[in-house]
């Protein structure tokens, strides 16, 4: 049976389906399927060893009935399979390619020449086994990813605990993850104190520390301690679920090369059967013998056939779809994974996507007359948004537990929206808010200070002088485009902390390959303003900036350039970015913090966020193109080669028979050279024109 059965006939999804067993966390795992595991691969094996029997009987002499069964079993079990599959085309209207190769079998066979229809049967068998095994290595590498999460939990009830299946777990649902236990569900810690490997989800490589109110994955591998976790996301709505139906839907399409290729493939099969009948019925005409013409005939319907063409496309595109899918990238279809290597512009999302959409605390000032130190302005902002969910309450706290300071115990927290909060800590109202509300500007000093406080939230740059009190600054140091908040204590002002969402660690690697791949540098799509638009692309190398865009504005830019004759592909994550991925001619999406919107709507999900792998699945896909584009001349090669021998010459039926299934097996191993690890290469900074 040919690969383009296997893939596109029912077998497909049991093929791409997750077995679900316990499996190491990091690397993926990695299965791979045994040959003989294989029915088609069984198969062959009896249709061969019977053909060599009979093949050693008939060579030595003895009668008919010694071996002509044993060659009767080579073709009853080296063809039942694809006669079977041809005869139900057959009657849903469409000839199928294999079952002109059985018709040919059973020609040689009719007028004596079962010796070469039996070598027919065994080698077309053969190829059929060693294509479904490439197809079935390809799919051990997608579910490499798939094998992750648990098929069992244990959930905690009123009556003390139960082993239930992972599927039956419902939102709100309490479990208890033990020691080396792989965490059953989406969802966020309770109690305990331990570490996750989640590297084969998020792509962190050491263990993450996991305490009350942090956030766990399905899948991913619970350390030394005990966890008890709430589940919050339906198990169909997992970071695992979300891959297993990404690759699915992935498996069952077809790029637009094989819909083309499929389209005039009954037109090709009829038109053989045509010429095969003028092959045979010519040379009678002016006298040929039979036995001559009949083998010229099914010789030529052989080699004729287009099985190597219709092969040409989807290994090379599953192949890429596959290994892409190991390094955290997953393409939807084999339509996005041609479509991604068309692209020769690219649009960028900022937040989120250059930038790790998470603001961290690149200054602390304390005021002058103060009497604080940087330590202790920080230490007094993070008492008073302890308390705090807001991202930059968070972001203050997590600054402060990373310098070691300690923080102390407040009350009477209170937080308005918009505004900031307030809470006593150690005796004084301690507020940390955006100096938005110029009331109390009498407070503030004159001078430098006093325009800082003046230019609001997008203030310019902090005076990073040897008074500044820098901490850790980051990518830029404290730059424009920095979120300034104001301390005060007893409605007197502090000091300023200055906080800046950080810039991806691979973000110039990114942009400077994205570059070299398509002739010009990448342009910037932002909603956020100017100032910090600009720092984050002198930060990148890019030029064309574009900022203050509404999501209507992202989707006129990205048709402005396609317009120009330029094909986009747009990187975003956010729902504002939904409209501009839908309008360009690829969109690939950042997974881990990315909207539902955003992640359907893409033709790709970077589900690690890491950023580099977006030109490595850019210059993937090209090479999946270019494989493609070898399998067709390969394979229009040996069909127009093997033709014209039969046509013009004496094309023994075997070596039309190898010739034949030699171009199939070429063209679908040669795909299958991007399953391997080097056919995988991140974007490095080129060496000239680097921006860090």
């Amino acid at each position: 049976m040919s690969l383009h059965v296997f893939l596109y006939g029912a077998r497909v999804s049991t093929t791409l389906t997750p077995v679900r067993v316990p499996a190491p966390a990091h690397p993926a795992p990695s299965r791979r399927t045994r040959l003989l595991a294989l029915p088609e691969a069984r198969w062959a094996l009896v249709s061969t060893t019977a053909f060599l029997l009979a093949l050693a009987l008939d060579l030595g002499g003895l009668p008919w009935w010694a071996y002509g069964p044993l060659y009767a079993l080579a073709y009853a079990a080296g063809g039942w399979e694809p006669a079977l599959e041809g005869l139900r085309a057959l009657r849903e209207r469409s000839l199928d390619v294999d079952l002109l190769m059985i018709v040919a079998a059973l020609g040689a066979a009719a007028i004596g020449q079962v010796l070469d229809g039996a070598l027919l049967i065994v080698i077309f068998a053969t190829s059929g086994a060693l294509e479904a095994l490439a197809t079935a290595r390809t799919a051990d590498s997608v579910r490499g990813l798939l094998d992750l999460a648990p098929t069992t939990a244990t959930r905690v009830t009123d009556n003390g605990e139960e082993t239930v299946p992972t599927s039956e777990l419902t939102v709100g649902d309490v479990l208890l993850i033990r020691p080396g236990e792989r965490i059953g569900a989406d969802g966020r810690v309770l109690d305990g104190a331990s570490e996750a490997d989640q590297a084969t989800i998020t792509g962190e490589p050491l263990p993450v520390a996991k305490g009350p109110g942090d956030e766990v994955f399905a899948g991913t591998l619970n350390g030394t301690g005990a966890l008890r976790v709430r589940v919050e996301r339906d198990p169909a709505d997992s970071v695992i679920a979300r891959i297993v139906t990404l690759v699915e839907d992935a498996s069952r399409t077809k790029a637009p090369t094989q819909l083309f290729i499929e389209k005039i493939e009954q037109r090709y099969a009829v038109g053989i059967v045509a010429a095969t009948l003028a092959v045979f019925g010519v040379p009678l005409l002016f006298g040929a013998e039979l036995t001559d013409a009949l083998l010229r005939a099914m010789t030529f319907m052989i080699v004729a056939s287009p099985c190597a063409v219709v092969l040409a496309t989807m290994p090379p595109l599953l192949s890429a779809i596959a290994n892409a899918g190991r390094h955290g990238v997953l393409v939807k279809s084999a339509v996005a994974m041609e479509r991604l290597g068309e692209v020769d512009a690219v649009a960028l999302d900022k937040t989120g996507t250059l930038t790790e959409g998470a603001p961290e605390v690149s200054a602390v000032r304390p005021l002058p007359g103060s009497g604080l130190t940087p330590d202790d302005l920080l230490a007094l902002a993070a008492a008073a948004e302890l308390a705090s969910e807001h991202p930059l309450g968070r972001a203050v706290v997590r600054a402060a537990r990373e310098r070691g300071l300690r923080i102390a115990d407040a009350r009477d927290f209170a937080a308005v929206p918009g505004s900031g909060v307030t809470a006593v800590v150690e005796g004084r109202v301690i507020g940390v808010g955006r100096p938005g509300d110029r009331s109390d500007r009498a407070h503030w000093p004159a001078g430098p200070d006093r325009a800082l406080w003046d230019a609001g939230p997008d203030s310019a740059p902090l005076d990073a002088g040897p008074d500044s009190g820098l901490m850790d600054a980051g990518p830029g140091g404290v730059e424009a485009g920095a979120t300034v908040v104001l301390v005060t204590g007893d409605g007197v002002s502090l000091g300023t902390l200055a906080l800046t969402d950080r810039l991806r660690s691979h973000a110039p690697a990114a942009t400077a390959a994205l570059t070299a791949l398509t002739g010009t540098a990448p342009v910037l799509l932002t909603g956020d303003n100017a100032r910090a638009a600009a720092r984050v692309a002198e930060a990148t190398g890019l030029v064309d900036v574009r900022a203050d865009l509404l999501p209507e504005d992202k989707v006129d830019a990205v048709r402005e350039l396609q317009d120009a004759g330029r094909k986009v592909l747009f990187v975003g994550d956010g729902v504002n970015d939904a409209p501009a991925l839908a309008a360009a001619h690829s969109g690939i999406a950042m997974g881990r913090a990315g909207s539902d919107l955003a992640l359907e709507t893409a033709d790709a999900v970077v589900v690690r966020d890491e950023l580099a792998t977006v030109p490595a699945v850019v210059r993937l896909s090209r090479a999946a193109r270019r494989l493609v584009l070898q399998n067709l001349v390969i394979a229009g090669t040996f069909i127009t080669g093997l033709v014209l021998w039969d046509l013009l010459g004496h094309l023994p039926l075997p070596l039309g028979v190898a010739g034949h299934e030699g171009s199939t097996v070429l063209v679908g191993l040669n795909g299958l050279r991007l399953l391997r690890e080097s056919a995988w290469r991140p974007g490095r900074v080129p060496s000239q024109g680097t921006r860090g």
